[in-house]
């Protein structure tokens, strides 16, 4: 890997870890910001005026887990990084092969929950041959989810 593919996949790192920094497990995302008040006239809901609100000022809720999200690229850091796309969870990541390995895999890593829970990650794995094999694809989200949880001790956020 060259010199520039580093430095271009560490700003992109970055640039997302800095995106993703406010976007915690926290309590408070889809939750109703007015509490028990049912509507607000109109019959629009609070919840339905707070996320037009946000989205007049330019402001979007982020439903991935910022564990999860840093973990996926930390555990693949072998392998470029094509695209991502921080409001969905989805990083599809490049063809690479891993240190002392023969073999070129491609992945893309979905985040669909902003739980760290092992149904809030998907990962689907592919060699140049067709799918890579069940076992290895398990190996890589238990890595994933092993290093979103060693993120989320060393911020002591338990």
């Amino acid at each position: 890997m060259t010199s520039r593919t580093k430095a271009q996949r560490a700003i992109a790192a970055f640039g997302l870890l800095a995106a993703l920094g406010a976007c915690g497990a926290s309590g408070s995302l889809g939750s109703n910001p007015f509490g028990s008040i049912g509507s607000l006239g109109g019959g629009r809901t609070a919840e339905a005026a707070t996320q037009q609100a946000a989205r007049t000022r330019g402001v979007e809720n982020v439903a991935v887990n910022r564990y999860l999200w840093a973990a996926s690229l930390d555990v693949l850091n072998f392998l470029p990084v094509e695209s991502v796309d921080p409001f969905t969870g989805v990083i599809v990541f490049g063809y690479g092969t891993a240190p002392g390995g023969s073999r070129a895999y491609r992945a893309t890593v979905a985040i669909t929950d902003p739980a760290l829970d092992a149904r809030s990650l998907n990962v689907a794995l592919l060699t140049r041959s067709g799918p890579a094999a069940a076992e290895t694809t398990r190996a890589i989200e238990d890595a994933i989810l092993s290093r979103a949880r060693q993120l989320r001790i060393s911020d002591g956020a338990l």
